[in-house]
């Protein structure tokens, strides 16, 4: 389905040159490319969509929707989680 998924920036680091970071998304941990973003700091939240981050959002707005995709039973098939 490939939504936009909420989390919450944990570190930044740069591979090859390009800005990298770990999102939180409410339990679940992903490596994401902040190339979109670059301005993001450790603890603003963004939308990601196929492994970018591609907007900053605002804590409730992000919590929110984490909240919506979790009870729709959404959240683990777009986080790749199913039967982990």
């Amino acid at each position: 389905m490939c939504l936009g998924i909420p989390g919450r920036l944990v570190s930044r680091f740069e591979v090859h040159g390009q800005p990298m970071g770990k999102v939180d998304f409410g339990g679940v941990v992903k490596t994401i490319c902040l190339a979109y973003v670059p301005e993001i700091e450790v603890g603003q939240h963004t939308i990601v969509h196929v492994g970018f981050a591609i907007a900053i959002v605002d804590e409730q707005s992000a919590k929110e929707s984490l909240e919506l995709f979790r009870q729709m039973g959404l959240l683990d098939e777009e986080l790749g989680t199913e039967g982990a």
